[in-house]
């Protein structure tokens, strides 16, 4: 499936979420997966590309860089992502908390994923990409399982 099968996928919808690991294996430049998270980065590159994220992305992603006392770090990775195109950073709000609180409670999610989930749904995301096969139990959106490809 590979390759094609990411371009087919993001063919299909007109706004996909993406989960923290997408934004992993693109930073740590992960061997097993940097083909296809560099497809994704070029893909919204391109203007007519759309994808979200919820801010819970940022702080998993800021996280291991602050135990390090690595601020460089820190900044690079802020000052990349915060500006990157056609990616639009999406905050949980008190609705968004509600409906991961659902979601959550249906589908027994953990609270990050449970936030992403709905903050997919909230932005009308239809495609969901992630590493984390929990999320294909929410049917509100069509889930791409990064694994799934390799």
């Amino acid at each position: 499936m590979g390759l094609k099968g990411l371009r087919e996928f993001l063919r299909r919808h007109h706004l996909v979420a993406l989960d923290t690991s997408v934004f992993i294996y693109q930073l740590e430049a992960n061997v097993r997966y940097l083909p296809l998270s560099d497809h994704i980065f070029s893909w919204l590159e391109q203007a007519d590309s759309r994808a979200i994220t919820s801010t819970i992305t940022m702080t998993e992603l800021l996280t291991q860089p602050y135990r390090d006392a690595g601020s460089q770090r820190v900044d690079e990775i802020y000052g990349l992502l915060s500006t990157y195109p056609n990616l639009a950073w999406i905050a949980p709000s008190l609705e968004i908390s509600g409906m991961a609180g659902r979601i959550r409670a249906a589908h027994r999610l953990r609270t990050p994923d449970a936030l992403q989930a709905a903050t997919a749904i909230h932005a009308g995301a239809t495609g969901m990409i992630t590493n984390d096969a929990v999320l294909k139990r929410v049917d509100a959106f069509e889930t791409l399982v990064l694994d799934d490809l390799l």
